[in-house]
C-alpha cells in the first residue's frame, strides 16, 4: 500500500481499504502512518500539513472518484487535509505520529480561523474541490467546531446548485461521496436533492472506467441514506 513516490496514491490506497470495509492490517497501518507523519511540515506542504512528493507535483493527482486535480495548490491542499483524514483513520499509537497530526491540525486550523476572522464563508474553503476535501476531514472528526462547520458547509452548497441535482463549482461524483460519508442529520436536503441526479448518472457509467464501481457504491450508499 505504501508507495514512496506519491502521496496521492498511498492515500488512495488506504482510503480504498476503508471504503470496501477492509481497514488496514496493524503491520501495514503502523508502516503507513510512520512514512506520513514524516512528511509534516516538508517543502510543499500545505499550512504545515503534510507534503505531497515531486511526482505529486509534477504529474497532478486524482481524487477518490477519479476528478483530475493539476492546480499545485489544490494538490497541496487537498493532499494535506486528505493525510490527516488518514492518519485519524489509521489511528497511530506512536506519539511522535500524533504529535504531527497535532501541527498538522494546528497549522490549517490557524489558516481556517484566519479565514472566518477576515470575512469568508464558514464552512467552506476556496474552490468547490478544495472544500470536499475539507468536509472529508471535519466528517472524521478532524479540525475543530465540525458540525457547525459541515452545517454551514451544506447552507453553502444549497446556495450553488443548478436545480438538475448538481452544484456549481463543486465536482459531482467527489461531493456525492462527501454527502454519503457525512451524518445523515446534517447531510439530508442534498441527499434528497442530489437522489435523482445520482440515479440517472449510475446509468450512463462507462464500464471501462476504473473509478465506475466506486462511484456504483457511493450512489448506492448515498440513496440508502435518503
Amino acid at each position: 500500500m505504501l508507495n514512496k513516490d506519491s502521496l496521492a496514491v498511498t492515500l488512495d490506497a488506504i482510503n480504498e481499504s476503508h471504503f470496501s470495509g477492509k481497514p488496514v492490517k496493524n503491520s501495514e497501518s503502523e508502516k503507513l502512518s510512520t512514512w506520513i507523519a514524516s512528511r509534516q511540515g516538508l517543502k510543499g506542504a500545505y499550512a504545515g500539513m503534510f507534503a505531497p512528493t515531486e511526482r505529486d507535483y509534477r504529474d497532478g493527482i486524482r481524487l477518490f472518484t477519479g476528478e483530475r486535480i493539476t492546480s499545485g495548490a489544490a494538490t497541496g491542499h487537498i493532499l494535506g487535509e486528505e493525510a490527516c483524514r488518514a492518519l485519524i483513520l489509521l489511528k497511530p499509537e506512536d506519539k511522535n505520529i500524533k504529535e504531527s497530526l497535532k501541527q498538522a491540525t494546528s497549522g490549517i486550523s490557524k489558516v481556517l480561523k484566519n479565514h472566518e476572522l477576515q470575512g469568508y464563508t464558514p464552512g467552506m474553503f476556496c474552490c468547490g474541490t478544495c472544500t470536499t476535501a475539507f468536509w472529508r476531514h471535519l466528517s472524521v472528526g478532524g479540525l475543530f467546531d465540525q458540525e457547525r462547520l459541515l452545517r454551514a458547509g451544506m447552507v453553502f452548497l444549497k446556495s450553488h446548485r443548478e436545480n438538475n441535482g448538481r452544484w456549481k463549482r463543486f465536482p459531482f461524483w467527489h461531493t456525492s461521496l462527501v454527502l454519503s460519508e457525512m451524518d445523515t442529520s446534517i447531510a439530508k436536503p442534498e441527499l434528497e436533492y442530489i437522489a435523482p441526479a445520482i440515479e440517472k448518472s449510475v446509468k450512463y457509467l462507462r464500464k471501462d472506467n476504473p473509478y465506475t464501481p466506486r462511484r456504483i457504491k457511493i450512489a448506492e450508499t448515498l440513496l440508502g441514506k435518503i
